[in-house]
């Protein structure tokens, strides 16, 4: 598989500084550490589009990348991240949450929660935010790869379980960044949903 033809459009602070673009967006979000980066770099096949670090709360800023001249990618920094003041926290909650509501050509979250534990308040706020602000959303379950299949398919029945109800989630989908579990089926949504 080659790599898509994908750069970095800009790094954004405040609503009036998102790019003006007309093309379909998708949403990177999550809880902070959750693999929004390396998930983003998975999808293009490119080691360093996204920056990644071990440390969470690297992402400062909503981060858009243009893919394939058809697409624009927009990482999210990570909610609820402790090590940071509790301002600085608030400032990104309250960016996030202003894009989310307010970005016309939003047309997909893809709403990130690590596989290896039980979902966080936090990700369920998040989904009962989406669910109740009727935009249309993907789980993608991270990490799948650090733990067992039957544990995998144990949070995938879970979480599965829990969006029953949701009219607005699309899917849930296992992945693993190291092996390519569920990259295919990723982008197949993508295109399904954006064309």
């Amino acid at each position: 598989m080659k790599p898509m033809e994908a750069e970095f459009l800009l790094g954004a602070v405040a609503i009036d500084q998102f790019p003006k673009t007309n093309l379909p967006e998708l949403a990177f979000s999550g809880r902070s550490n959750v693999g929004k980066s390396s998930l983003i770099n998975s999808i293009v096949l490119q080691k360093n589009l996204a920056l990644i670090s071990s440390s969470p709360g690297k992402t400062r800023q909503i981060n858009f990348f243009k893919v394939e001249g058809r697409w624009t990618f927009a990482d999210l920094p990570g909610f609820g991240y402790a090590q940071v003041s509790k301002d600085l926290r608030e400032q990104w909650r309250k960016l996030n949450m202003d894009y989310l509501a307010n970005r016309d050509n939003l047309k997909l979250i893809v709403a990130l929660v690590d596989s290896r534990h039980d979902p966080t308040e936090t990700d369920l706020g998040l989904i009962e935010w989406y669910e109740n602000n009727g935009k249309d959303f993907i789980i993608i379950l991270t990490k799948c790869d650090k733990i067992k299949p039957k544990d995998v398919e144990e949070r995938h029945e879970q979480i599965r379980h829990l969006t029953s109800s949701c009219k607005h989630c699309i899917e849930v989908l296992p992945y693993s960044v190291q092996t390519g579990l569920g990259r295919k089926e990723l982008v197949a949504i993508i295109k399904r949903v954006t064309e």
